[in-house]
């Protein structure tokens, strides 16, 4: 799930050297395994499909090139484009290019293992600026960018691939939105009628791709990506929702897969995808939103918020009521505030950042709260990119499971939650409440397990993460069996294997290096916590 801070509603599924030339390994074209239930007819069709895509795209290979100027990536970065059906039960139908990246290995080419593939998440993340990851040095990956290249990719109808829309730009990010608290029930019919005509929208700006917008889809894409690059098998990093899609792709494709890790981890129960995922996360929101209050009274010498998480609490309630009353600056309503303050419960490096304008603004600086949670109306490549997340967001969700339709149950699951989870869970339900009314037809996620040929999977999962919680990491490693969980106890950063912490570092570095688990599952003592 990503990072749902640039989307229209506040909430969170919540990221040098030689280059290779891309060619033909011997297996790279092997039929994917298919899972014991998968249906025969359609499913059979498209793991043919993707076959036939995968043996193609090894033998043409990525014409690599410098990157375009307007894409940010500096050199060696490369970038080049790979072609996937748009339906793989249709291979030889319509298709669509997946823009990608990559940056060769800084090691020897005896060092080298091939390419590690990276999904940040979202679903509707690029995965353009992994190779950045080299180019700006980043202390952690210096050991395994030795080993491999780095390649990135923007998923089916993300960015620089066939982007879909729901939206105009530029009246997606208008604020400020409706307060996502309803105070009648005249204000959930608005709500429900805006989220009506955003699926109306979807279908009628993306309604050629929407019944193509899966994870199963995606999956089959990143097997044709590993064929493109000469790979035999797969080595990916899958953050968030990249959790859920490498469970995905470990599932159709158990012997592709040379070495996986996952990173705050999605519940890939079929049970929770993904209507009851997302009120688990309006539950861990709130936990998480606690604990960052706790530590901003802790530093009430910084701040001056409150000695206690009562008062800071007091502090968040009144700054949303003036917001909602009259919005700050005109532009920073409620809905805007949810936006920028959940960051704090999503990672431990907007703690500083967040109270910092909080404490700005109980001082008498407003300007610093505009600043921080306004849109942009002059960023119009910005506001593309965000409305274009959250309609590949939307279209994956809505189309990769059934959701509920009745507008009963909807609301008496969140109203009962909001009483005990008030931060998130409104914001969080109107942002996935297109799915209710979504016009293409929803599909039955896959039942993710372990299949012939997967090797271990190295999990990790931070203990109170908000965006994926805890259970999600060990779900996964129920059912794929040979993992190995790590846990970073006490501690609830989304996204762990960027931050200093040996004791997680060094395993994901002795994993990828040399395919090394332990030999049970290990508990990390947290990173450090932010210092203001």
């Amino acid at each position: 799930m990503r990072d749902k801070r640039a989307t229209r509603r506040a909430a969170a599924f919540g990221s040098a050297g030689v280059l290779v030339t891309a060619t033909l390994i011997a297996g790279a074209v092997t039929a994917p395994t298919a899972s014991a239930d998968t249906p025969r007819h359609g499913k059979d069709r498209e793991a043919v499909g993707a076959a036939i895509a995968a043996a193609k795209a090894a033998k043409t290979g990525i014409d690599w090139q410098d990157c375009p100027a307007d894409w940010g990536l500096e050199k060696p970065i490369q970038c080049g484009y790979v072609t996937v059906p748009l339906d793989y039960a249709k291979p030889h139908g319509k298709q669509v290019r997946l823009a990608v990246d990559r940056i060769g290995n800084t090691g020897t080419k005896e060092e080298r293992q091939g390419a590690l593939i990276y999904n940040p998440g979202g679903p509707g993340a690029s995965g353009l600026r992994f190779p950045r990851r080299v180019t700006t040095k980043a202390p952690v990956w210096a050991n395994t960018a030795k080993a491999y290249d780095f390649v990135g990719f923007d998923p089916r109808g993300v960015g620089k691939s066939a982007p879909i829309s729901c939206a105009d730009p530029q009246e997606f990010v208008k604020a400020p939105k409706m307060d996502p608290v309803p105070d009648s029930e005249a204000d959930k019919r608005v709500q429900r009628k805006l989220a009506r005509e955003y699926a109306e929208g979807c279908h009628e700006r993306s309604g050629e791709m929407l019944p193509h917008m899966t994870t199963p889809n995606s999956a089959r894409d990143l097997d044709v990506i590993r064929a493109a690059l000469g790979e035999k098998k797969l080595n990916f990093l899958g953050v968030s929702y990249g959790t859920y899609l490498g469970a995905v792709y470990g599932t159709l494709f158990p012997g592709h897969v040379r070495r996986m890790v996952v990173d705050s981890v999605v519940n890939p129960s079929r049970e929770k995808i993904w209507y009851e995922a997302n009120l688990d996360q309006d539950v861990a929101f709130e936990t998480r939103w606690k604990d960052w209050q706790d530590w901003v009274a802790a530093n009430d010498a910084v701040f001056h918020l409150g000695t206690t998480r009562a008062e800071v609490q007091a502090k968040w309630l009144e700054l949303r009521a003036t917001a909602k009353k009259n919005p700050i600056g005109g532009v920073v309503g409620p809905a805007e505030l949810i936006g920028f303050f959940q960051g704090a419960p999503y990672y431990d490096s907007s703690w500083i950042p967040v109270a910092t304008v909080f404490s700005k603004y109980v001082a008498g600086d407003t300007q610093a709260l505009v600043d921080a949670a306004a849109p942009d109306l002059s960023d119009t490549a910005g506001n593309a990119a965000s409305e274009n997340g959250n309609a590949v967001y939307t279209a994956v969700e809505c189309t990769d499971a059934k959701w509920p339709t009745s507008w009963r149950k909807w609301d008496r699951d969140n109203t009962r939650l909001h009483q005990d989870y008030p931060f998130l869970t409104w914001s969080n339900a109107w942002m996935n409440l297109p799915c209710a009314t979504w016009p293409v037809k929803q599909q039955t996620p896959v039942n993710v397990r372990t299949g012939k040929g997967l090797p271990g999977v190295l999990i990790v999962q931070s203990e109170r993460d908000a965006a994926t919680p805890y259970g999600g990491a060990v779900e996964l490693h129920k059912r794929f069996k040979g993992s190995r969980l790590i846990t970073e106890k006490n501690a609830g950063s989304h996204g762990v294997t960027s931050l200093v912490n040996p004791c997680i570092n060094e395993r994901v570095d002795a994993y990828l290096l040399s395919g090394g688990l332990d030999g049970a599952d290990v508990t990390c003592a947290p990173h450090a916590t932010p210092k203001p």
